[in-house]
């Protein structure tokens, strides 16, 4: 089997496998080992010659978000066992929570890898149906009540896609006949296809797979679902299915940039991006919950990331910069909250406080964790906001005022919550309730991967990226 079919298939076979398992307790720990076996899968994918594998390929785009998948992935199910029994789930909860866990990562790994749109389109689809059953896991009002309005606005989303994929195949069935949905043969075809398709199948692509990714006008979904379902699956969500979401966008972006007569793609994705930045900067102070809180946060980070695809030349790079960024850090601000939410019995804000007094570990993990997604230095997002803001500003220097407005208003949010949840004197503990080390050690491990990828990247990680941000037209 091609290594990217079992990079594929191998969540898949272990979440059959979990659903067999009616231990909570034993599933958890196979949990761990599938995902750990998923995450050597993908970093041996680096060894592998770029190129076409039947219906997936590898290339510098998808191998960095892949591998990033997979480490989120991996500490994610340690952080689900470490705190399995505070959410509460009876057997078939469990049961259900750890297959559908590993069916989103093995859907999540499809939509990086196929090559043909069709079949990236099915993977986030299946990625879409595994999340919903996981917010709707505990089965409350409001669980079910998010889980729905995930499931209506991304379907949405995902027929306007599904529109935006059909009018790519029309537009190259005269010109590569049933190859037309391969990426790479659309995007080396670009150029003959018919200009007024892709500049209309784009715009179905960018407000559809957009709405995945947390783009607004169809964003609403995501707070609610971050708040209502288990807290590991905010990690996968921010983490995980925004990158996949947006990925799609950029090999549709790229597809219609290769056509010299389409309309220029930059102006639509500044537009939504800076849109989203704006609008989820001003939410960031309405912050009673603190999941919804950093729900918001995401939704302003996959805008400015779409911002810098918009804008191109060098802040391409920031952009993929700041996925990987985002990726890790607001993963581990969800393992920190959710940590901060067993001990004080509520993921309201009012009730969380003094974290670093109370729990220093946990505390001065979450603060700095913050204080990474807030784009202050050492954290990677620190790099690509300054990439980002240097480049609008050489090329785009109207964009210097909205930008800056965005950037400030959401780091001060940021700052005023670290300062909410983290100082001061502590709040109350639920008796009994304690923090571990295997909730707390995933939060600092993506701190550390975090500022080394700021300070000392590889060399041949930097040259992928910039091999990636090259691909992206």
């Amino acid at each position: 089997m091609p290594l990217p079919w079992a990079i594929v298939f191998f969540p898949w076979l272990g979440a059959l496998v979990l659903a067999a398992i009616p231990n909570g307790r034993l599933a958890a720990r196979v949990n761990i080992g599938v995902s750990a076996v998923s995450l050597v899968l993908a970093l041996t994918a680096f060894g592998e010659p770029a190129g076409l594998s039947g219906w997936t390929h590898l290339d510098a785009l998808n191998l960095p978000l892949l591998a990033v998948g997979f480490v989120v992935g991996l500490t994610t199910a340690v952080y689900s066992a470490a705190t399995l029994d505070a959410e509460g789930l009876d057997a078939l909860g469990a049961r259900a929570y750890h297959a559908a866990f590993q069916i989103f990562m093995g859907a999540q790994a499809l939509a990086l890898l196929a090559d043909n749109l069709g079949v990236m389109w099915v993977a986030i689809e299946i990625a879409t149906i595994a999340t919903v059953l996981m917010v709707a896991i505990h089965r409350t009002p409001a669980a079910i009540e998010a889980a729905w309005k995930f499931f209506i606005l991304c379907g949405v989303g995902i027929a306007l896609a599904l529109f935006g994929t059909i009018l790519l195949y029309v537009a190259a069935q005269p010109v590569l006949g049933e190859a037309g949905l391969s990426w790479q043969a659309l995007n080396g075809a670009a150029a003959q296809m018919d200009a007024g398709l892709l500049n209309l199948a784009f715009v179905f692509l960018l407000v559809g797979y957009g709405t995945k990714s947390g783009l607004v006008p169809l964003h609403s979904w995501l707070p609610d679902a971050h708040a209502e379902g288990p807290t590991a699956i905010s990690a996968v969500l921010s983490g995980l299915l925004l990158n996949a979401a947006m990925h799609a966008v950029l090999r549709g972006k790229s597809i219609i940039g290769g056509n010299p007569d389409t309309l220029a793609t930059g102006p639509f994705m500044i537009a939504l991006g800076l849109a989203s930045a704006l609008l989820a900067s001003l939410a960031l102070w309405r912050r009673a919950d603190a999941r919804r809180l950093f729900a918001w946060s995401s939704i302003e980070h996959m805008g400015l990331a779409a911002l810098a695809f918009g804008i191109g030349g060098a802040a391409t790079l920031a952009g993929l910069l700041h996925m990987l960024g985002h990726s890790l850090i607001k993963s581990a601000i969800f393992f920190g909250v959710g940590q901060a939410s067993i001990l004080k019995g509520s993921q309201k804000m009012a009730a969380i406080g003094g974290l670093i007094a109370s729990h220093p570990g946990l505390g001065w993990g979450l603060a700095l964790a913050i204080a990474g997604i807030a784009g202050l230095p050492p954290f990677l997002l620190f790099v690509s906001e300054f990439g980002l803001v240097a480049e609008a500003m050489a090329t785009n220097p109207w964009l210097a005022l909205p930008l800056g407005i965005a950037l400030l208003t959401a780091a001060a949010a940021l700052v005023s919550a670290l300062q909410s949840l983290c100082l001061g004197a502590p709040t109350p503990d639920v008796q009994g309730a304690r923090t571990t080390v295997a909730a707390t050690l995933p939060l600092w491990l993506h701190l550390g991967l975090a500022v080394w990828l700021a300070l000392a990247m590889p060399a041949f990680l930097a040259s992928l990226l910039r091999d990636a941000a090259g691909l992206i037209r």
